[in-house]
């Protein structure tokens, strides 16, 4: 039995999401209203897992989550609403130490959730065999260690030194599950003087890729887009795929250009990692490529990758130490296409590195 603690101030929702578990058969269930209660519960219930909504009177979802994070660590599942302020919250969240996150949508809470019922069911499974890595404190070391790395090492060059193109290559990620916060320690540690594009398929909604570019922006030296047009690929520039589209490679007018699309059904996953890396091998020498794939459930993005390697270029898999979800990177090793197997704060040194930088 899978040990469930769910938390929302609406008796409604906590009602529904009651019945939508119990159907399940394997889920010892308790609520909680508020934040206090919250806290109280993973005391006392120790669940394994716990959904946890973000505003709620007493004490909101992220006050909670970090005294459960620093109390007694659990997976958890945060309920955002599809706003700009709700995608805030959700990678403040995930920095916290939240697993993962299911985006409610508006409207009737029973045809609400309906529509997104199967997906939480999955998440909150997946969640419940997770294991929250990288402590809130520890994250946040980790990136101002690299950050203060990055700085010394800069000192010899001027603060507007521009990215240089040369040793043309391409820098491929993709994430799913856990993947925003592992893709902000990786990115906020590559210099400011980078020289290669970098091209990221997050699984994420529509309504939270421009938040988390926005955030991305923030803390990276590297400037970073959400690609929601066509753009022309730029050395030492970071492209985030748009939510709820795909993102490829392809050239116009002889520049390499990113292009967002409709959901290719075709693929399981979107922003699609699989769908990404096929458009890179298609145009651009696999042998300038590095691909790196992140934490994930699934296997999106492991045979495009795994092609990759095998036809020269560099892959690196996140390991299982520093992977939330042990998933997608697991199948790239399974098919023997990574070249490295790295934990997230060790992989932006690789990648300098490999760079020339």
């Amino acid at each position: 039995m899978i040990k469930l603690l769910i938390v929302d101030d609406s008796a409604l929702m906590r009602r529904q999401l009651m019945n939508l578990f119990q159907a399940e058969g394997d889920f010892e269930i308790h609520q909680a209203r508020n934040g206090n209660e919250a806290v109280q519960e993973n005391r006392d219930f120790q669940p394994d897992v716990v959904t946890l909504d973000i505003n709620m009177p007493e004490m909101d979802g992220l006050t909670a989550l970090s005294l459960i994070m620093a109390e007694r660590p659990v997976p958890v599942v945060m309920a955002s609403s599809l706003t700009n302020e709700g995608a805030l919250a959700t990678f403040e969240a995930l920095n916290l130490g939240a697993v993962d996150y299911i985006a409610k949508p508006g409207g009737t809470i029973s045809l609400s959730l309906d529509r997104i019922s199967a997906e939480l069911v999955s998440k909150v499974r997946h969640a419940s065999r997770a294991r929250p890595r990288i402590r809130p404190s520890s994250a946040t070391a980790v990136i101002r260690r690299m950050q203060e790395e990055r700085r010394k090492a800069a000192v010899a060059l001027s603060p507007s030194r521009p990215p240089r193109a040369g040793r043309a290559g391409l820098l491929v990620m993709g994430a799913s599950t856990g993947g925003p916060r592992a893709l902000e320690i990786v990115l906020s540690g590559l210099p400011q003087d980078f020289p290669w594009p970098v091209l990221v398929a997050q699984h994420m909604p529509g309504a939270f890729t421009k938040a988390f570019a926005e955030r991305l922006n923030q803390c990276c030296n590297l400037e970073v887009k959400e690609v929601s047009s066509t753009m022309a690929v730029e050395p030492g520039r970071v492209y985030i795929g748009r939510g709820g589209a795909d993102m490829v490679l392809a050239e116009r007018a002889g520049r390499l250009t990113v292009i967002p699309m409709p959901e290719n059904s075709g693929y399981l996953w979107h922003p699609s990692v699989e769908l990404l890396g096929r458009s890179v091998l298609e145009h651009y020498d696999p042998r300038r490529v590095t691909a790196v794939l992140l934490t994930g459930m699934g296997h999106d993005g492991s045979d495009a990758f795994a092609e990759i390697k095998k036809r020269g270029g560099r892959t690196i898999a996140e390991s299982e130490e520093s992977a939330v979800v042990y998933g997608m990177p697991a199948e790239l090793v399974a098919k023997n296409g990574a070249t490295l197997i790295l934990g997230a704060e060790r992989i932006a040194g690789q990648l300098s590195t490999w760079s020339g930088r």
